[in-house]
This record gives C-alpha cells, structure tokens and sequence, in this order.
C-alpha cells in the first residue's frame, strides 16, 4: 500500500476522532467531565504547575481553570499546594494514589500499541516516533496561529 500525506492526514483525523471518543469514555467512567480529564492529564504529566499555567496549557479561561480546578480537587484527583517561597502562589498536584484509575482504563489501548510497536524495527519506531513529534508540534502551531488571529 502506497500512502502520500493526504492519506497519513485522513489517518491522523481519524485517530483523534478515536482518541477523544475514549478520552470521553474514561472521562464518563471517572465521573468527570472530558475537560476535567484534559487538565488532569496536563497536571499529571506536566505538574507542579500553577493555575495560570494550566489555563494556558489547557487554552481555558481562568475562571473556567478555576472551576475545573476545584471539581478536580473535591474528587480527590488533584491537591493544591501552598509554594512556601511564595504565599501568594499555588502549585497544582496531581494524587499519585488516583492515578492508577486513570492508567487502568487505557490499559487496553497501551497493550494494544505496545502490540503493534512489536511489529516494527527499533529505527522504525524512531521513524513513527520523530513523526508523531512533529505532527504535534504542528498542531499545537496550528493551534498558536489560529488563537492569535482572534
């Protein structure tokens, strides 16, 4: 099979399309909301960080981050934490107990990649891996340029 970019664009749409239905499947199970899920996978994979940190990751208004922080910290995902160099600041932690929950309904979808990855050669997987790379780095300039022209 021969694929030129338009197919690997197709292909990548639909992939997203895939991943958000599961992200809202994970979402529902947890009884979150999907932005919930978003920032708590930001916190998780990014944290500490501080509120206005994750706003702007997250593309949020503050208030928005406000209120999907203290969802998030009344379920017991996240904690905030006073930064004792500055009391006015406060740093956003995930609960490394909680996150297990989280792992455990993807874990079908890891083994299944980790499955397909077995199929391809170690420069293969630098190839998709290089890939994927720039493809987000792409989007999220996509998403940069789209944003200023507001």
């Amino acid at each position: 099979m021969t694929s030129n970019a338009h197919d690997v664009t197709e292909l990548l749409r639909h992939l997203t399309v895939q991943l958000r239905l599961l992200n809202h499947q994970v979402s529902d199970r947890l009884g979150l909301q999907d932005v919930d899920l978003e920032c708590l996978d930001l916190i998780t994979r990014t944290g500490p960080l501080t509120a206005t940190a994750l706003a702007r990751a997250a593309d949020l208004h503050p208030a928005t981050a406000t209120g999907v922080l203290d969802r998030l910290e009344a379920a017991g995902w996240i904690r905030r934490d006073r930064v004792p160099t500055d009391r006015r600041a406060v740093h956003l932690t995930a609960e490394p107990d909680r996150t297990g929950e989280v792992r455990a309904l993807y874990e079908p979808l890891r083994g299944a990649i980790a499955d397909i990855c077995a199929d391809f050669t170690p420069d293969q997987l630098e190839a998709v891996a290089a890939f994927l790379g720039r493809a987000a780095d792409a989007g999220r300039a996509a998403t940069d340029d789209l944003a200023a022209r507001q």
